[in-house]
């Protein structure tokens, strides 16, 4: 079977490193860029997609240059606690949840595929400018940067090409841009101390801002912790500096955000130790009906780009590569196989969609300051215990990263003979 897959991000890097470990060899990832782009920005990994990645033998790599989640705090702008969760091992979990720079996840992954499928299964530089599946197959044309077109015949095409993917727009061509919601978001890593118990992950906000940080990589020598950082505000369209004047936006966050109080930690310190700033807005699309064509399908943002809450953007994204993989070398007919996967992912990706458009677990930051808004000495003043914690457990749930499922569900680690064995049992089934 060949498989051509568009995009080599997380999801698209993913993809390929699960389907040669189900029994295919004739993949190849095909990326508009150069190059895979290597931000060193960070990103949390949750246990669910380690899972996946453990069972892909990536586990040790991953985690050379990774800090194991220990637990989420969430408090009110002045630092007062709302609510804290155990994460990862410490949860309960047999894999760890890992806060990882997107470099090195990505670095480790293209790594897997050139070890897996040869230098190339990768081609960089070719942008997919044409799509039909009207031949009896998939065909895809890709334009190079130096001019020359190149026309691809496949059995199966995955779009893993992101929020702004081109294979979705061939079958959503009047969807138009990302949908924002209004609101800016700025990030950056600095190398500084470490703090509350040194891995874990802290989010603050009020009704309108949010400021997450936490530790992704560690200097054994110091015991400095780089720390990654994300801090989201309404748009200022008129007076917000421009993203190249890194002093202005230091000075705009200082305003928006100098009066907070994370825990242990020195903002204007952080601000002024960031070298890059990275400005963008958040966005998602609305959730559509169908992911698969014939023998195209969407995969990771292109098929639900989600607001960044929950830390499930790459966490889904892996997840789909693994599943996709699955029902490929559970099906003969590759468009049986696609549309079986659509059945799996798309309805609970949905949900997950709609759950984060309202912050997803973060949303108790948002109610505790409707409910306080001058602040609050005790929470148990404004929650329930048993409130905070259902809408923690409601949304595990949604996302499939509770510790009661990702412990006990079906591996979906496919070997050669139990692909073997599997066609043959639905063959005999049909």
């Amino acid at each position: 079977m060949r498989i051509t897959i568009v995009g080599a991000g997380i999801g698209g890097l993913a993809t390929a490193t699960s389907l040669h470990a189900a029994g295919f060899e004739d993949v190849t990832v095909f990326e508009a860029a150069p190059c895979p782009r290597l931000l060193g920005f960070g990103l949390n990994i949750l246990p669910n997609a380690v899972r996946e990645l453990a069972e892909l033998g990536l586990l040790d790599d991953l985690r050379q240059q990774a800090i194991q989640t220990r637990e989420l705090v969430m408090c009110n702008p002045r630092g007062r606690l709302v609510w804290r969760e155990d994460r990862g091992l410490s949860a309960g979990h047999r894999w760890p949840q890992l806060s990882i720079s997107r470099s090195h996840l990505i670095t480790v992954l293209a790594a897997e595929v050139r070890r897996r499928l040869g230098d190339g299964a990768m081609v960089t530089g070719a942008r997919l400018v044409g799509l039909d599946d009207e031949r009896g197959g998939p065909r895809g044309v890709f334009a190079y940067e130096g001019g020359s077109r190149r026309t691809v015949e496949t059995d199966v095409l995955v779009g893993a090409d992101g929020i702004h993917s081109a294979v979705r727009a061939a079958f959503y061509p009047d969807e138009g841009p990302p949908r924002t919601n209004g609101v800016t978001m700025y990030r950056g890593t600095a190398w500084g101390s470490g703090f509350l118990t040194g891995r874990s992950m802290v989010v603050l906000g009020d009704d309108r801002r949010r400021l997450v940080l936490y530790p992704i990589d560690r200097d054994g020598t110091t015991d400095r912790c780089l720390v990654n950082w994300v801090a989201a505000s309404p748009d200022f369209t008129d007076d917000g500096p421009p993203p190249e004047d890194v002093a202005g936006v230091r000075r705009f966050l200082l305003r928006e955000f100098g009066g907070w109080s994370p825990p242990d930690t020195d903002l204007a310190r952080l601000f002024e130790d960031t070298e890059r700033i990275h400005r963008y807005p958040m966005a998602d699309r609305d959730p559509v009906p169908r992911w698969t064509f014939g023998g195209v399908t969407l995969l990771g943002d292109a098929a639900h780009p989600m607001y960044p809450a929950g830390s499930n953007g790459a966490t889904q994204a892996v997840v789909d590569a693994r599943v996709l993989a699955w029902h490929l070398a559970s099906h003969s007919d590759p468009a049986d196989a696609l549309r079986a996967y659509e059945a799996d992912r798309l309805p609970q990706m949905t949900e997950l969609q709609r759950s984060n458009r309202s912050m997803g677990p973060e949303k108790v930051l948002t109610l505790a300051h409707q409910r306080a808004p001058r602040g609050f000495e005790s929470i148990g003043d404004v929650f329930s215990e048993e409130e905070l914690a259902e809408i923690s457990r409601g949304y595990a749930e949604t996302g499939k990263f509770d510790h009661k499922w990702v412990n006990s569900r079906p591996t979906l680690s496919v070997g050669r003979r139990r692909r073997q064995a599997m066609r043959r049992d639905i063959g005999s089934a049909e």
